[in-house]
C-alpha cells in the first residue's frame, strides 16, 4: 500500500476515536446522573422511613401497657386459684391431722438440679452406648425414689392444735400457742413452722384509709385512725425491727411439744391467721415435703390506746360523791362472810366461837369497799372520730387497770357492768375489739 494511501486513510481513524470518547462520556455522565437520582430517592426513603418509625416508636409505650396489666391479672387469677385449692382440701378448724389429702411434695431447688443431672446422665448413656453411665443414672434414680419416701413419712401423721390466740393491742406482735404431736415411733426432723406472712403483708399493703372493704385478714371498717401500715417493700423489715425470727425450725419432734408463732396486726378488729406451712428437706435436700394448715378461731385486736386527759373527762357512776361501790375485793377491815374451813388456810381467821357451839369449823372472810365507780362512756370521750374514741376508751381502761378501780365501759348499744381485775380489764378490750 502506498504512503499516500495511508495519509488519506488516517484522519478517519482520529475522527473515529474521537467520536468514541464522546459517548462513553456521555455515557457515564448519564449514569453519574441515574446513580444520583436512585442516591436521592434511596435517600429520601430511608428518611420516610426514619420518620415512619419514629410515629411508630412514639406510639409503641400506649400499645405495650396492655399486655403488662394482662401479664399481672392472668398471675393474680392463677394464684387466686391455688390458695382456693389448698382451702379446699384443708378446711378451717383448730385441730388438724396431716394425711395423704393436706400433704403435698415436689422437688426442692437442689431437687431441680438432681433431676437435671439424672436427665443428662441417662441421655449420656443411651447417646454412647455406655452401661457403667446408665448404671449411675438408674443407681441415682433409686437414691431420688428413696427420699421421696423419707422425705413424706417425716410429715405424715402429725398432729397439730391451736392452743392460744391471744388478745393483741393494734400494731403489735401476737403471739399464737400451737401444740405438735407425733405419735410415730421414730422422730420427725428438721421441721420448719411459718405462718404465710406473704399474703397478709400484702393485702396490709394494698389497703388504704378510708376503705370499708374487706381487707387482707381483717373485716373491713374505717381506719381513719388506725397505724399507717407499711409499703410492701418495707413489711419483710418488720421482724427485723422487732428482732423477731417469723418462723420456728424444730430439728426433732418426738411426742408432744408445744411452741409460740408471731403474727404482725395492724388495724382493730377481727384478725384470720393466716394459713399455717409446714415443711421439711430431711433427709436428702431433693424432696420438699409441706403442709398448709388454716385454723378456725381468730385473733382480736384492740385500738392502739390514745392518750387524752383522763380526769377532765371522768365521770362517776353515781351521782352521790361520797357513795361507794357495791362492790368489794378481798380485804381485811370488813367482815363479809362465813365459808366452811379448807386446809391450808389460816387459823386465825377460823371462827372458834361457831366451833365450841358445834357448829363446824368456819373461816371468817373479810372485805374492803373498792370505792367510787368510775364510767367509761362512749359518748363521753372528746375524739370526734369512731376509731379515736375507742383508742382513747383503751387508754382509759388500761390507766384504770394500773390503779385497780372499778368501772363501767358503756358503747353505742352495749352497756356494761362494774367491775375491775384481769379478767374483766380482757373483757372490756374485747368489747373494743368486737365493736362495730
Amino acid at each position: 500500500m502506498s504512503p499516500s494511501l495511508k495519509s488519506k486513510q488516517a484522519p478517519p481513524l482520529a475522527e473515529s476515536n474521537n467520536q468514541t470518547n464522546t459517548i462513553i462520556t456521555n455515557t457515564s455522565s448519564n449514569i453519574n446522573a441515574s446513580t444520583n437520582a436512585s442516591t436521592n430517592a434511596s435517600t429520601n426513603t430511608n428518611a420516610s422511613t426514619i420518620n415512619n418509625t419514629n410515629a411508630s416508636t412514639d406510639a409503641m409505650p400506649a400499645t405495650r401497657a396492655v399486655p403488662t396489666s394482662k401479664q399481672s391479672a392472668i398471675e393474680g387469677l392463677v394464684a387466686s386459684k391455688t390458695q382456693r385449692f389448698f382451702a379446699k382440701r384443708a378446711p378451717r378448724a383448730d385441730a388438724s391431722r396431716l394425711t395423704l389429702r393436706n400433704v403435698y411434695i415436689f422437688l426442692s431447688r437442689s431437687g431441680v438440679m438432681y433431676a437435671l443431672l439424672l436427665l443428662i446422665t441417662f441421655v449420656t448413656g443411651i447417646n454412647y452406648g455406655n452401661n457403667l453411665v446408665l448404671g449411675l443414672c438408674f443407681y441415682l434414680a433409686s437414691i431420688w425414689v428413696i427420699g421421696f419416701h423419707l422425705t413424706f413419712s417425716h410429715v405424715f401423721g402429725l398432729n397439730i392444735r391451736l392452743l392460744d390466740a391471744p388478745l393483741v393491742k393494734a400494731g403489735q406482735v401476737g403471739w399464737v400457742t400451737i401444740e405438735l404431736l407425733n405419735n410415730k415411733a421414730k422422730p420427725s426432723r428438721q421441721l420448719h413452722l411459718a405462718f404465710d406472712h406473704h399474703l397478709q403483708n400484702a393485702a396490709a399493703a394494698q389497703s388504704l384509709p378510708g376503705d370499708t372493704q374487706k381487707v387482707g385478714w381483717f373485716k373491713g371498717r374505717s381506719q381513719s385512725t388506725v397505724a399507717a401500715k407499711p409499703s410492701a417493700a418495707i413489711l419483710p423489715n418488720v421482724w427485723q425491727q422487732h428482732g423477731i425470727a417469723p418462723y420456728v425450725h424444730l430439728t426433732s419432734l418426738q411426742g408432744r411439744q408445744q411452741l409460740r408463732l408471731p403474727i404482725m396486726t395492724y388495724q382493730r378488729g377481727r384478725l384470720q391467721l393466716p394459713r399455717l406451712v409446714m415443711s421439711t428437706v430431711y433427709p436428702m435436700g431433693i424432696m420438699r415435703a409441706w403442709s398448709y394448715l388454716y385454723f378456725a378461731s381468730p385473733v382480736w385486736v384492740y385500738p392502739k390506746p390514745l392518750a387524752f386527759d383522763l380526769q377532765a373527762s371522768q365521770v362517776i357512776s353515781s351521782q352521790d360523791e361520797q357513795a361507794f361501790s357495791a362492790h368489794t375485793s378481798i380485804g381485811q377491815n370488813d367482815f363479809e362472810s362465813l365459808d366452811e374451813y379448807r386446809e391450808g388456810e389460816s387459823l386465825a381467821r377460823v371462827s372458834w366461837a361457831h366451833l365450841a357451839r358445834g357448829q363446824g369449823m368456819l373461816t371468817k372472810h373479810f372485805a374492803d369497799p373498792m370505792g367510787q365507780e368510775q364510767l367509761l362512756d362512749y359518748s363521753a370521750m372528746p375524739a370526734a372520730q369512731h376509731e379515736e374514741k375507742l383508742a382513747q376508751l383503751a387508754y382509759a381502761i388500761l390507766h384504770l387497770a394500773k390503779t385497780s378501780e372499778a368501772f363501767q365501759l358503756n358503747l353505742p348499744g352495749d352497756a356494761g357492768s362494774v367491775g375491775q381485775g384481769a379478767a374483766f380489764i380482757d373483757a372490756c378490750l374485747l368489747r373494743l375489739a368486737k365493736c362495730p
